[in-house]
């Protein structure tokens, strides 16, 4: 999670993409629960790989996320963009038994059994354009054999999310210090491609992990459609979403909404698909499908598909805005 996630700019120059807030939870911190979900099992560590930029905050809120599964919280550092390999093997000293690797600024949920007789699982989801993304090619089994990039002629329809499971996580490491050793760059960075396609020349059993939904967050549209969607499933989970002591004057709340506590609502009505973060006041306005982050406050105001940091004041026309961390537009 060291990338600096310059596509959800100016909501990420002063806040680290996989902690920003979906539904009322940074999204690293819902990735670690979900995963932790289908492994059904107990976790020993979480390892996070930041950037050293990220400040001591931060690394504490991550720490507390690994503590509270019961896991000891280990940081690393990748200060230089050099490649998924590269990042992986920043945790070298961490990398040994099973062990899950994901890439922090994607959701999922899925519910299927893990296969532990396999050397690894590669979670997938099927896809309407498979030539936008990295597939798998799976052999009469169900066995993957190749991992095939953007491809320009039909291989599969399985798309590679960017979570991977393996039973021996220290095979994984010998194969990319391999990578890194004689220099073997794709687009400039050393691949965890490179390391698994390694693995599967000796014969290593990889098997697809079949996820139910996968959402990013690479941008301000997909990151607040992430948040429409992941409202849908809590809400149909029936977790509790709206604080309790929200203070309502003539205002109306569809749902699914999350709302978090000291929230003030003065002639509003908010919903469906809004995340209003603590603190935040809004007054004479209408808002759905958007995503506000705390102490915000918003007047007259008609939003829709909008995105707006912490401490930001808007009052105006628009509609679909995307403005940051102490943004004022009025």
């Amino acid at each position: 999670m060291a990338g600096r996630g310059s596509r959800l700019r100016p909501h990420t120059l002063t806040i680290p993409k996989p902690l920003i807030p979906v539904a009322g939870k940074p999204i690293v911190h819902r990735l670690v629960e979900d995963i932790a979900g289908v492994l059904n099992q107990p976790i020993d560590e979480v390892a996070f790989i930041i950037h050293e930029s990220f400040g001591e905050k931060v690394e504490e809120e991550l720490v507390a996320i690994a503590h509270k599964l019961g896991a000891k919280g280990t940081i690393y550092y990748q200060n230089e963009a050099l490649g998924t390999g590269h990042a992986i093997m920043c945790a070298k000293d961490s990398l040994s038994g099973p062990a899950v690797i994901a890439y922090a600024d994607t959701l999922i949920r899925a519910d299927f059994d893990l296969d532990k007789n396999a050397d690894s699982v590669i979670w997938v989801k099927q896809v309407d354009k498979p030539e936008a993304f990295g597939v798998v090619n799976l052999n009469d089994n169900g066995e993957i054999i190749e991992l095939v990039e953007k491809p320009k002629e039909f291989v599969s329809d399985l798309a590679v999310i960017g979570i991977y499971y393996f039973k021996n996580v220290a095979v994984l490491k010998d194969e990319l210090q391999l990578v890194i050793d004689n220099n073997i760059i794709h687009g400039g960075e050393y691949q965890i491609n490179d390391g698994i396609k390694q693995m599967m020349a000796k014969g290593m059993k990889f098997v697809p992990g079949k996820v139910d939904e996968w959402m990013d967050c690479g941008n301000k549209d997909v990151t607040v459609d992430t948040n429409t969607r992941m409202l849908g499933f809590l809400h149909f989970d029936g977790e509790h979403l709206i604080d309790y002591d929200v203070k309502q004057e003539n205002s109306t709340i569809i749902p699914p909404c999350y709302i978090g506590e000291d929230v003030v609502l003065i002639n509003a009505t908010v919903g469906p698909n809004v995340s209003l973060g603590k603190g935040c006041h809004v007054i004479d306005s209408t808002i759905k499908n958007s995503l506000v982050q705390t102490h915000v406050h918003i007047k007259n105001a008609n939003l829709d598909n909008a995105m707006i940091g912490n401490h930001a004041s808007f009052d105006g026309d628009f509609t679909s805005i995307s403005i940051g961390d102490y943004s004022v537009l009025e």
